[in-house]
């Protein structure tokens, strides 16, 4: 049996979005800029995604700005945003337990003169409202959070620190990273006080290189693209339209019969932890139940290095992760365990288990009896 358990990492594309993606390469495969029909078929695609999309988020067309995925998304949302309001201040500030695509590009910004500050959480991963509020002085100009943590699925308070922060001081913008929250939560960024949200297609069964940002009216960004004046100069290039068509696709599959699929995951969820509950030397990470996401769960298993069970469990069939998948090939500890105050036994024994919509009971009852079976043997060859 195959249990597919990293879909925090990526999902499979749904048959839908297959079939636009092929679509869009084999028959509609005209450049958007270019004024005959073929040209007129492509950009079709990229207006009904855009529309799409700025439905779900109750924003307007123009808001939305197509990337190649998450991390170009961040990367355009703090460089571009800070560049192009330096004059205004040079100060930012961020969490101590953001994805590697905020993290290194504000370490970047410091190299380039900006003053960062990186707020600790508490040990459920929990940014306090008021302490970002309380961080923020006269020369910052802009706040980044994450929506949900991608290791250990807690979801951070955006509306209030929207608040507070704007409450401080009305001009600071804020940066949200929903790669992780967007198609599980319903996200609406002018309601919640959100000027730029980065959004991944892969995580939502779109296809891999498809994301987009959010960018609020009215907000400068400085292009880090130069070249055509493709998406209203923001970022040049030829748009990639079967990435684009495909994304739309799978955002309007995300929230069709939302209330249901996010019931559906919860429940899974909910079970799971039940029975990982019952054995010997775990330990869950960050918050549960319904004040975490529905689709991550963080675990820790005493005496066994991460690594040793994500094999182990790959050679009965069973794929999850140690942590992030864009850190899990490397020796680093991760920021946000060690940011949540995890114990030092767990801080290299942690395996994420992430679930989708197509992830059944049978899958996550097969993973917990492997590693009802797995967990005695493995332990005996503790490092000492």
């Amino acid at each position: 049996m195959i249990a597919y358990l990293d879909n925090s990492a990526t999902t499979p594309v749904l048959d839908s979005v297959k079939d636009i993606v092929v679509k869009t390469m084999i028959s509609d495969y005209g450049n958007p800029s270019s004024m005959h029909g073929k040209g007129l078929d492509a950009e079709r695609y990229i207006k009904e995604a855009r529309a799409i999309l700025a439905k779900i988020l109750k924003a307007e067309e123009n808001e939305i700005l197509f990337t190649s995925g998450g991390t170009e998304a961040n990367n355009l949302a703090l460089i571009g945003a800070a560049m192009a309001n330096r004059r205004a201040g040079k100060h930012l500030i961020t969490s101590s337990i953001e994805h590697a695509s905020v993290r290194n590009v504000m370490n970047y910004l410091e190299e380039e003169g900006f003053s960062v500050t990186f707020l600790p959480v508490d040990s459920n991963g929990l940014l306090d409202p008021k302490r970002v509020a309380d961080a923020v002085r006269e020369d910052t100009i802009l706040v980044s959070t994450m929506y949900v943590n991608n290791e250990i699925g807690t979801v951070e308070p955006i509306e209030e620190i929207a608040a507070q922060i704007k409450k401080k001081k009305p001009e600071v913008l804020f940066h949200v990273d929903a790669i992780q929250a967007f198609g599980k939560y319903r996200i609406y960024p002018k309601r919640m006080g959100i000027d730029l949200l980065s959004v991944s297609g892969h995580k939502i069964h779109g296809p891999k290189g498809s994301g987009f940002l959010y960018i609020r009216s009215g907000v400068k960004v400085r292009p880090m693209l130069l070249g055509g004046g493709q998406q209203k100069g923001i970022r040049s290039g030829t748009e990639n339209v079967p990435a684009i068509a495909g994304l739309g696709c799978a955002a309007r599959e995300a929230y069709r019969d939302f209330e249901q699929k996010q019931e559906q995951l919860y429940a899974l969820k909910a079970r799971f932890i039940e029975e990982i509950r019952q054995l010997e030397g775990v330990q869950i990470h960050g918050d549960l139940g319904e004040q975490s996401a529905p689709h991550i769960v963080s675990v820790g298993f005493a005496g066994i290095r991460s690594e040793v069970l994500l094999h182990a469990l790959e050679e009965r069939g069973i794929f999850v992760s140690a942590g992030s998948a864009c850190a899990s090939n490397k020796p680093a500890v991760s920021a946000t365990l060690k940011g949540i105050g995890v114990k030092k036994e767990y801080l290299d024994s942690t395996i994420r288990f992430s679930f989708s919509v197509f992830t059944t009971e049978e899958e996550i009852l097969y993973c917990l009896s492997v590693l009802k079976e797995l967990l005695d043997g493995l332990r005996r060859y503790t490092r000492k």
